[in-house]
């Protein structure tokens, strides 16, 4: 004990010294907008390199499984397209039809690759960053999609990395319908388990039954339709008693979500201003 105190009295002014400089840097960066903006982004891109390097070390020790959900996802999809190719032909009998829609969504939608780099799933508004940002085409409120299903809409856009609100925040509010029925509402999450959310606002009047598939609507500029969101496991009425609100297990894994595909939708940012136009339009006209 009285070595240390020997120890600190002797070098007492390097502590002051060390102690002094700490304080004028978070005095510097924190009232000085230039130098904390610069700080802020060199944090933020030194954490989104930390983050990265984490992301492939667990990538590739989850390599396998992740090969083994793949290899069955896209069995499962080829035999759906098989089966609606061969109903389609049944039906117009005309073969040229699927050539044609497969032409027309490759033209319209243009999908961005990325990797997970940090991501959490405890929390009431979770937020997810991935690696690829303006540089790579990523622009704010576009939809984020995984081979399972939905992931969340791109929040916040830098250069090379991207925030996402994903589907596990209290922020996140999607529209989409009973696949096969045509009633629509909003999915939200509120909480809880990360693979329960529930869907607003279903008409009284709507027939569906249980585990039926939620999929996206396509009625926002975020999401083409078609896309999974999962199944109905429960219908409660809502608080009023006006509609009914589904309880859905999310087809996606978000504990161990890894890869993901940014929906670049060309004819979006034309919705976009035809949007903006018609609520400026109303609101020059209220005032």
């Amino acid at each position: 004990m009285r070595n240390l105190i020997e120890f600190l009295a002797k070098y007492n002014h390097w502590f002051v010294f060390v102690l002094l400089e700490v304080i004028s840097f978070v005095l510097l960066f924190q009232y000085n907008s230039y130098q904390g903006s610069v700080w802020f982004s060199s944090a933020n891109l030194i954490s989104g390199k930390v983050y990265d390097l984490n992301a492939e070390i667990l990538s590739f020790f989850s390599l396998t499984r992740a090969n083994t959900e793949l290899t069955q996802r896209n069995l499962y999809l080829e035999r759906q397209v098989a089966q609606l190719s061969d109903q389609l032909v049944k039906v117009t009998k005309d073969s040229s039809l699927i050539h044609q829609g497969q032409l027309q969504m490759l033209a319209d939608y243009k999908l961005i690759p990325a990797k997970v780099v940090s991501n959490t799933i405890d929390k009431s508004d979770n937020f997810m960053t991935i690696d690829k940002g303006a540089a790579d085409g990523v622009r704010k409120d576009m939809g984020v999609a995984c081979g399972n299903g939905v992931v969340g809409i791109v929040y916040l856009v830098a250069s090379h990395y991207s925030v996402v609100i994903p589907v596990l925040s209290t922020k996140s509010n999607i529209s989409c319908r009973i696949q096969g029925r045509g009633y629509f509402g909003y999915l939200h999450w509120q909480g809880g388990p990360s693979d329960i959310a529930y869907v607003d606002d279903v008409p009284r009047h709507a027939h569906f039954r249980l585990y039926d598939h939620v999929v996206t609507s396509g009625y926002s500029s975020v999401f083409p339709p078609g896309i999974m969101v999962g199944k109905i496991l429960h219908v409660y009425n809502s608080a009023d008693g006006l509609s009914y609100r589904l309880q859905v297990k999310l087809s996606t894994d978000f504990g161990n979500l890894r890869d993901v595909c940014v929906i670049d939708d060309a004819k979006m940012e034309e919705r976009l201003e035809v949007l903006r136009a018609a609520q400026d339009s109303i609101k020059s006209k209220t005032e």
